[in-house]
């Protein structure tokens, strides 16, 4: 079953932070929910190419998988699965909202197979759920006081 969700939010710092921000895998386990380890298998800092290698829990089942940047400008950040329990794509995009602040979208791309096609009706309101949540905790990193860290 295809899944194709997307969730955005507005964040009050500007784009250059906030992609800068996304683009560290070092803050994944900070802001993705159910990421528990992430990290980067590709040497220098991350461009089109670079693998991201992440453990995490997804529907009480531990899942590890290995995305592949394929896209990353000013705008956005692709990501394509080269290894994990089934096909698929993610896509940050951060445009200037205005008044220093950005527009944070996550798109996620699918096909759920093997374990994750008996929950496939459950899947898409499942992966919207978690994107909102994480899109949520990352605007409160980020908008926080103490927050200096791109």
């Amino acid at each position: 079953m295809p899944v194709d969700v997307t969730a955005t939010e507005i964040i009050r710092r500007p784009r250059d932070q906030v992609a800068a921000y996304l683009r560290d895998p070092g803050n994944d386990t900070e802001w993705i929910g159910g990421v528990r380890g992430a990290r980067l298998l590709s040497s220098g800092p991350v461009g089109v190419g670079s693998q991201v290698e992440r453990v995490a829990s997804f529907l009480g089942r531990r899942v590890e998988y290995v995305n592949e940047v394929t896209e990353l400008d000013a705008d956005r950040l692709a990501m394509r699965s080269v290894r994990s329990p089934f096909p698929m794509r993610v896509t940050y995009g951060h445009r200037d909202g205005g008044d220093g602040t950005t527009e944070v979208s996550v798109r996620v791309e699918g096909d759920a197979s093997r374990f994750y096609a008996l929950a496939a009706p459950l899947l898409a309101p499942a992966v919207r759920r978690s994107i909102i949540r994480d899109l949520r905790t990352l605007k409160r990193i980020l908008e926080s006081p103490g927050h200096s860290r791109p």
